[in-house]
């Protein structure tokens, strides 16, 4: 009897899977866990049967690596949005990428019914110049249908050369028609941390990527606001969190940290001890106890809702602004030996009082929008006494100069048109500050 190297593939199946379930049966068997049963006999029979056809009668022939590896991807995808696997470029590229430099548009993704879904912008990249906005949908890259690719087919037609352009097609809430945006792609270097005097006393400090170095980057950035502010503490501090992502989560316990001079900041549950870990603060808060407002919103994920968390629940800062986006789970990166690697869920999140962000996210103490303030144009202006013929001027001989000074002014954008929940989180930053001085 002949033979053939499609017979010789399925026999091959065949005894490796005979051989799975043989050692399952034989491991199983000594572990008393009720739980852990032998491997499912029915359904790798199921696998084998469809290896065999695809083998047999798909219109072209198909290598057996592929098949396999095309196998372990849809077990992985078939969990969360968030486990994968990964060959050896797509693990390198996650490798380059938690460095904080990588090729691409600049936008954190993930899966949603088929369609990409823009988690959040990353501060000053291609993909927030364009106008890419947290919650959009991806349905087309360039005339490539996204439904039907995995997460990580979509991103690697984003990530690309640099210099070359990508056509986004985006479903937008609140937009009856889809938007095609076109982004020309970039080397995306991430500077997680920015800072400026918002007023008298009060910082501004925003965290764009909870990276390795965030916290100490932050703490330098604070030391720097105190020396603008003449080497005196600061009155009070605004954290933004808005449009961060997530990433490393040391970065997020030592930004809590940094805050916070005692107790937990945040705990992971998960079925084996690996993945039961606690992180508690240690002492000393690095603005000296001074009111702290945080800002997030729906596109504040992971890491960012870690520490809005455990800040919340210490009460040691009020949030302000929306829900978050509800992304509580931990990614651990197994590597496979052979270059390649599993990213797996393997734990949740959970604040110090013991709630789960999962799905979830941080609900804010004062619920803010992003609204757009216009100024009221008026046909007629009031009049006023300096507009009164002949009026007493106010005995100051530098008038002219202050006049000069106010239209100088005028002319800068306020801060409630440019950024309205930031200029609410000063206001709420303002009133704790007299709180606390009057005390």
């Amino acid at each position: 009897m002949t033979i053939t190297k499609h017979n010789i593939a399925l026999i091959m199946t065949g005894l490796v899977i005979g051989i799975l379930i043989s050692i399952g049966e034989g491991v199983f068997a000594e572990r008393d866990a009720p739980r852990l049963a032998g491997l499912p006999v029915d359904d790798l029979r199921t696998f084998s049967a469809v290896f065999g056809r695809i083998k047999n009668d798909y219109v072209e022939d198909v290598d057996d690596s592929d098949l396999l590896e095309n196998a372990v991807r849809g077990m992985l995808s078939g969990l969360d949005p968030h486990s994968s696997y990964l060959d050896d470029e797509q693990f390198k590229e996650l490798q380059v990428g938690t460095s904080g430099e990588f090729g691409g548009l600049g936008i954190e993704v993930g899966m949603e019914d088929g369609f990409v879904k823009v988690i959040s912008p990353i501060d000053d990249t291609p993909a927030q110049k364009a106008g890419i906005e947290a919650g959009d949908l991806i349905i087309k890259l360039d005339d490539t249908p996204v439904k039907g690719l995995s997460l990580n087919d979509a991103v690697k037609i984003m990530r690309g050369k640099p210099g070359s352009d990508l056509k986004l097609t985006v479903v937008r809430e609140g937009i009856d028609q889809p938007l095609k945006i076109v982004i020309t792609r970039a080397i995306i270097k991430v500077k997680s941390v920015k800072s400026r005097m918002l007023d008298d006393g009060f910082g501004y400090v925003r965290i764009s990527q909870f990276q390795s170095r965030s916290a100490e980057n932050m703490v330098e950035a604070i030391s720097d606001l105190k020396k603008e502010n003449e080497s005196k503490e600061l009155r009070g501090m605004v954290l933004d969190l808005r449009n961060n992502p997530g990433g490393v989560l040391n970065g997020a316990v030592a930004v809590s940290d940094a805050f916070l001079r005692k107790g937990l900041i945040v705990y992971t549950e998960g079925r084996i001890d690996d993945s039961r870990l606690r992180f508690n603060a240690t002492p000393d808060d690095v603005i000296d106890d001074a009111p702290l407002v945080v800002l997030v919103n729906q596109g504040s994920a992971s890491a960012s809702e870690i520490v809005s968390g455990a800040l919340q629940d210490h009460k040691r800062a009020i949030i302000v602004g929306t829900q978050t986006f509800g992304k509580g789970s931990v990614q651990t990166i197994l590597p496979l030996g052979n270059g390649s690697a599993v990213k797996l869920t393997t734990a949740r999140y959970y604040t110090p009082s013991g709630r789960s962000i999962q799905a979830e996210g941080i609900k804010p103490d004062i619920e803010l929008d992003q609204v757009v303030l216009s100024k009221l144009d008026r046909k007629l202006e009031p009049v006023k006494e300096a507009d009164l013929a002949g009026h007493l001027d106010n005995g100051k001989k530098d008038n002219k100069k202050e006049a000069s000074k106010k239209t100088e002014d005028e002319e800068e954008i306020p801060l409630a048109q440019r950024d309205f929940q930031l200029y609410e989180a000063l206001n709420v930053l303002r009133g704790l500050a007299i709180q606390r001085e009057s005390l």
